[in-house]
Formats: structure tokens, C-alpha cells, sequence
């Protein structure tokens, strides 16, 4: 195994080992964060049947956004070995947690129930079947939230079958009977798992035991489904029938899709619906099999009876129905009255704080965990709404729950050229780290950005996870003046550092108080000093500039043509050596 793997993600240590692939905790060195990298074994790298299983799974998850789906960040090989990168989760599996506290409070088997059917509803929208819900595949975060994970054997709507064997793939514990049977699976495959995962969160055990694997698939196909109400009788009606309806042998006598079983979740608490009536029918599974289910477990066989027999029995059925009528007509009118119903008020737009007040003002309650969702209209805290929703009459004392919105997904723009302090303002309430880096660049001005590396422009964001940004902002000029710059003419000394990309400017030097000996003695047009002074550390900024100065050609001395005019001329000698002074 190479300790990077495609340029990018530096292996830490290995976190699991499953039947296909190992998994490693990696390092994005590019993002500068944790990732959980799922690398196919070596040894099933050339088995056509892993490798799509393998692809699958990869097209399946990368496809879906959903805060309950493990996040797919990147798909890719190098040197023969495939590789899935996916959001980094720090916590334990559904199954540790019910394995290490046992069977769970029906608050927060209907809050993790409600994550986990959003989830299936999302993918099943995107036409993704998973085929092996089960606590192992599903992740609980420190913050109580979980996320599905494990797309392995997950059928796309328009996917062909692997093998005849890949139909029963999965977990037996949790497989709906069409499956056992090696029948599709489909959306009310998942539905049916999902029921079994209801039911282990509060009892804190599968509903079947057996020897083998085929044991338990048989008792998934012909015995009656456990009632959770003998484990716990306290349970709200309400939960019995979601979960009996759930795990159905008959596919279709279960919800037709998650959108069904989201909704019934999202009111199964409600006081109103504590002690609706027991779900009981006479149903038949998918094989042919007659079962009479009732939720206290009792399944009972009818005998072949005579023509008469079945008469009379139909008649007392039938007195028996009139009677049962005759009852609840009484107790309509004379039971006590339950206290009036409350409409839920619309609270989109209202902090969490402000929503509680209004409930708690109308006598209802709230739950004590939220469901998140990202939203286009309310900003991160903000109430999106309710559920049940506005306007569904509740009883008084009822438990709402409250939809937070975590912001908007945040598309990254293109911040080139850009002040980097407006930039970090644009950012500063993004879930974004920040990093700079400085560069000089002479078209991009001083403090703008010159270019951003790690999220780039057009990236999607989500508020509720963190990423890493680096800016390269231009900066100042940094170099030493070069030492050589006295007695260079000034012409040569300007060209000289403004190609070093240094601002020069230039200073004549006076000479109106010097004398015509010390105006003879200077050196004209060439550089005498420098401020900065040459050999110093010199930063190149909007106010900077090296002065050069020099004595001007101007202040050059004339030729000493007017002294000689001044003094007098000696007298001509004659050739007799008299002169005309003599004369």
C-alpha cells in the first residue's frame, strides 16, 4: 500500500477491514483535512463482479446530498488500486451503541428513525435502492445525528443484476422476505429493513434467532413478526403499527414508499395517536402463505370447518360487530371530552428561542432534538417550519419538532483580484478556514489576491461542514539594493533598479555655496549617494522610492576663458629685444 495515494490523500492508519475493501484514515493534503478512504483489496482488484460492486457503490453515494448519507468526496485508481474518498465520521455504529446501552427510549428511536427514513426517501427519489440497511452501515456522530453509510450492493432503478447470488446479498437479520426468496429488491425492501432497525432500537435485539443464516431467512418469511409491545407495553400504539406495518411479509401491504413512513414517524408521538387502534389483518405474504397477524404475536390457524359451522360464525361476527358499534356510539357521547385541538402556528423565520415561547404559550411541547435542514430562504439558526406541519391540529401537551435551518449551500466565487480584506469579510460567516500566503506580483496590486487554491470557483459548499481556502495575495517588493550603485551615472544606476522593479527617483544636489576649485573637483551626472543607502533591505511599496543624487552637468564651472581676459598681457618681444612697452 503507498502512503499517498492519487498525489493527494496521505495514509494515517487503518480504521476497517470489510469483505471487499479496507479503510484507512487519510489526510487530504490538498484541503488539509481528514478523510475516510475505502480502497478495494488488491486481491479482488481483477474480479469483474467486486470491481463493479465497487464502482457501484462509488456512482451510487456520490450521486445523493443528504446531511444523513455519508458524504462521497472523490472516485479514482492509482496504480491498480480503486479507491472511494468519503467524509471523515468520528463516532461509533448504531449497532455498538444499542450493543453497549441496549434497548433505547422511544424519543430517540423515533429522532434517529426520522434521520434514517429522510435519508431512504432522498436516495429512493434519486431511483437508489440500498438493500442492506442494518445498525452496522449506519454511523452515529459525537452529536447524537447519524448517517448511512455503505452503498456496496445499493441497486440503481436502470442497474442490471450482478450475479444471481448478488439478490441475497446483505445481512439475513434484516433482509425482507423478496430478498430471502432471491426476488428485486425495491423500495419496500428498504422499508422492511428499516422497520427491523425500529424494532432493535427498543427492544435492543434483532426479532429472529436461528442456527444458520437459512433459518432465520425462513423465519423472516413465515413467522409472524415479534410485537415490540411485548418487550416494552408502555409504547404508544402508534410505534407498533409503524413497525408492523413496516416489516409486512407481503411487500405490498407495507408504506409504498419512505415518504409514508417519514410521515407517519414525524406524528407517531403525538398524544392524539397513543392509543389508536392495534393494526390487525389477515394478510398474505408474497409466496401464498395465509398468516392471521396480530400485534401481541399470536398467530392463529383456521380449521376446515362445514358450510353450516362457517354460517353461524358469521352471523355472531356479525352481531358482534353491530354490538361493538352500538358501544363506541355510547362512549362517543358520553366520554369525557379531551381538550380541544391546537393548531400549529406557521414559526418559519423565528429563532429556536422565539419558537419555543410560541409553543410553550399554546400548551404544546417540543422535542428535545431538532431535525437540520439546508435552506435557500431562512438563514442558519432560523426555523424553516414544523413537524407536524403549520396548520395539523394537535392536542394540547403534544410534542412538536422543530426544523432549524443550517444556512445556504454557498457557491465560491472568484477572488482574483480582490482586496483579501473584503474577501475574508465575504467569508467570515462560512464555515471556511482561512489561509494566506504572500506573492509579488506586478499586475496585481499590493493586499488583492493574485489567485485561491483549494476551494475554487463554482465550488458547492454546505454550511455544516468545514473547508480550507488559501488566498495568494499579492505583497510588496522585498529585496537588497545592489551595492554598486555610487559613481554609476544616474541613467544607468535608474535603469538598474527599475528593473528591479524598485520606484527610483532623483535629487540635484546644490552647489551655489561651493567654490570654483570644489565645483572643478566634482564628479557631473554620476550617482554620489542613495537614500536607502546601497547594500540595504529595501521593501517596495506605494510610498516607498530609492532617491538617487547627483551633481548636475548644469552646475559644471565655464572654461576659464573669463580669468585670462582679466590679467594683462605680456608685451610683444622685438628682434633687437626691445619691446613696445620700452618705446
Amino acid at each position: 500500500m503507498n502512503s499517498i495515494i492519487g498525489e493527494r490523500y496521505r495514509i494515517v492508519k487503518k480504521i476497517g477491514t470489510g469483505g471487499m475493501a479496507d479503510v484507512y484514515l487519510a489526510l487530504d493534503t490538498v484541503l488539509n483535512r481528514e478523510v475516510a478512504l475505502k480502497v478495494l483489496r488488491g486481491d479482488l482488484s481483477h474480479d469483474p463482479v467486486a470491481l463493479l460492486r465497487f464502482q457501484r457503490e462509488a456512482n451510487a453515494a456520490s450521486g445523493l446530498n443528504h446531511q444523513s448519507i455519508v458524504e462521497v468526496y472523490d472516485v479514482g485508481e492509482d496504480e491498480g488500486q480503486h479507491y472511494i474518498v468519503m467524509e471523515m465520521i468520528r463516532g461509533t455504529t448504531l449497532k455498538q451503541l444499542v450493543h453497549r446501552r441496549g434497548a433505547l427510549d422511544k424519543y430517540e428511536s423515533v429522532a434517529i428513525m426520522q434521520q434514517l427514513a429522510s435519508a431512504l426517501q432522498h436516495a429512493h427519489a434519486a431511483h437508489v435502492i440500498h438493500r442492506d440497511i442494518k445498525p452496522q452501515n449506519i454511523l452515529v456522530k459525537d452529536d447524537g445525528t447519524v448517517k448511512i453509510t455503505d452503498f456496496g450492493i445499493a441497486l440503481a432503478g436502470d442497474a442490471i443484476q450482478l450475479t444471481k447470488s448478488d439478490s441475497v446479498l446483505g445481512s439475513v437479520h434484516y433482509m425482507a422476505p423478496e430478498c430471502s426468496r432471491g426476488e428485486g429488491a425495491g423500495e419496500q425492501s428498504d422499508v422492511y429493513s428499516l422497520g427491523v432497525v425500529f424494532y432493535e432500537l427498543l427492544t435492543g435485539d434483532v426479532p429472529y434467532r436461528g442456527e444458520t443464516p437459512v433459518e432465520i431467512a425462513m423465519k423472516h418469511m413465515r413467522e409472524p413478526f415479534p410485537s415490540v409491545m411485548k418487550f416494552n407495553p408502555t409504547l404508544p400504539n402508534s410505534i407498533a403499527n409503524i413497525i408492523a406495518r413496516a416489516t409486512h411479509k407481503n411487500r405490498t401491504h407495507r408504506y409504498a414508499n419512505m415518504k409514508e413512513f417519514v410521515e407517519d414517524l414525524d406524528t407517531c408521538l403525538l398524544e392524539s395517536r397513543a392509543d389508536e387502534p392495534l393494526w390487525e389483518a389477515t394478510m398474505e405474504s408474497d409466496d401464498g402463505t395465509k398468516l392471521i397477524e396480530k400485534l401481541n404475536g399470536v398467530t392463529e390457524t383456521l380449521p376446515n370447518q362445514s358450510k353450516p359451522k362457517k354460517k353461524r360464525k358469521m352471523i355472531v361476527g356479525a352481531s358482534l360487530l353491530a354490538l361493538v358499534i352500538i358501544i363506541f356510539s355510547i362512549w362517543m357521547i358520553f366520554a369525557p371530552k379531551k381538550p380541544s385541538d391546537i393548531e400549529i402556528p406557521d414559526l418559519a423565520g423565528l429563532s429556536v428561542s422565539e419558537a419555543k415561547e410560541h409553543l410553550a404559550n399554546l400548551g404544546l411541547n417540543y422535542a428535545p432534538s431538532y431535525l437540520y435542514e439546508i435552506s435557500d430562504k431562512y438563514e442558519d439558526g432560523k426555523l424553516i417550519g414544523t413537524k407536524p406541519e403549520k396548520g395539523t391540529k394537535v392536542l394540547k401537551g403534544d410534542q412538536i419538532k422543530l426544523i432549524v435551518s443550517q444556512g445556504k449551500i454557498y457557491t465560491v466565487e472568484d477572488f482574483t483580484g480582490k482586496s483579501v480584506n473584503d474577501v475574508k469579510a465575504i467569508l467570515s460567516d462560512k464555515n471556511i478556514n482561512i489561509k494566506t500566503t504572500s506573492e509579488y506580483s506586478s499586475s496585481v496590486p499590493t493586499g488583492h489576491i493574485i489567485r485561491q487554491e483549494g476551494l475554487m470557483p463554482g465550488d458547492k459548499i454546505k454550511p455544516e461542514q468545514r473547508y480550507d481556502i488559501v488566498l495568494v495575495v499579492s505583497s510588496d517588493k522585498e529585496l537588497v539594493l545592489p551595492g554598486d550603485l555610487i559613481g554609476k551615472s544616474i541613467a544607468d544606476a535608474k535603469a538598474q533598479l527599475e528593473g528591479l522593479g524598485v520606484e527610483v527617483t532623483t535629487s540635484e544636489l546644490p552647489t551655489q555655496n561651493l567654490s570654483i576649485s570644489e565645483l572643478n573637483s566634482l564628479s557631473y551626472g554620476t550617482v554620489i549617494r542613495s537614500n536607502p543607502m546601497p547594500g540595504s533591505y529595501y521593501i517596495q511599496n506605494s510610498g516607498n522610492s530609492v532617491t538617487l543624487y547627483y551633481y548636475s552637468e548644469s552646475s559644471r564651472p565655464k572654461e576659464e576663458a573669463d580669468e585670462k581676459e582679466e590679467k594683462p598681457s605680456e608685451p610683444e618681444e622685438k628682434p633687437d629685444g626691445s619691446n613696445d612697452r620700452e618705446a
